[in-house]
């Protein structure tokens, strides 16, 4: 579909770039973009990709907001405790660009979100590694690029794969499925909510990225410490053994 006079004022500074410009506005506006979590990843996913204009977004999460959730999760406001995420993140979402498709999955991700749906990317902001290896498995299986994020504390981390390539390395390649889920996590040990404002952004450019057509940086896994500002990163290579990426070769 082609920019309305609207649009061209809205989403003037991308029009701009010389390597994003009218084409690459429309991929955005065409696009289609599951997120799955959103909490304090999720959050800032959703309102950068729906400021971006990315035309077609999914929100699924099962939760509802809590008082405890406000100090990161940056979508939701006071009054919105007791409300369901997808409810009210739609709601505040379409206020911010009304002009986008947003559907609301209120539960915990499961094969329904793929039944009457084609995404372009799926972006993981869950905070269980059970639910970050069935997306793993969900977006190899689809040849979806999966862009995957973490954060605890004063660090967060951040993975991209690209399964539309050959050769792809995957999540289970670095953490097999069925390792124990680490014992500390948001919930006892307590994170810095714009550490995860800090990994939800780069999602949201990595996703940006792919979706009008630049490299994103494939299997290659970087961590951030915030507390003493240094990034560190390494490369997930293709585990011959792993049960997921190669057990779907045989």
């Amino acid at each position: 579909m082609p920019l309305s006079g609207r649009d061209f004022i809205r989403y003037s500074r991308h029009l701009l770039l010389v390597d994003m410009g009218e084409a690459g506005q429309e991929q955005l506006l065409q696009a289609r973009v599951l997120i799955v979590g959103l909490g304090g990843l999720g959050c800032p996913v959703a309102l950068y990709l729906a400021a971006a204009g990315v035309g077609h977004l999914s929100l699924c999460d099962g939760d509802s907001v809590e008082l405890t959730n406000l100090q990161r999760q940056i979508l939701y406001r006071d009054d919105d405790c007791g409300k369901a995420k997808v409810v009210c993140g739609r709601e505040h979402l379409l206020a911010l660009n009304p002009g986008l498709d947003i559907q609301a999955f209120q539960q915990q991700a499961n094969d329904n979100l793929w039944a009457n749906n084609d995404y372009d990317l799926v972006l993981d902001c869950t905070d269980n590694l059970e639910a970050r290896h069935w997306l793993n498995r969900q977006c190899l299986q689809t040849q979806t690029p999966l862009v995957s994020a973490a954060a605890m504390g004063w660090q967060g981390q951040l993975v991209s794969f690209d399964f539309r390539q050959q050769q792809s390395p995957c999540l289970a390649c670095a953490i097999p499925e069925g390792s124990p889920a680490p014992v500390a996590n948001c919930a006892n040990s307590g994170v810095v909510g714009s550490v995860l404002g800090t990994m939800g952004s780069l999602q949201a450019t990595a996703t940006i990225k792919a979706l009008t057509g630049k490299p994103i940086n494939h299997g290659r896994m970087q961590r951030y410490d915030g507390l003493r500002d240094q990034w560190s990163s390494f490369n997930i290579v293709v585990n011959p053994a792993c049960a997921v990426c190669q057990g779907e070769k045989h």
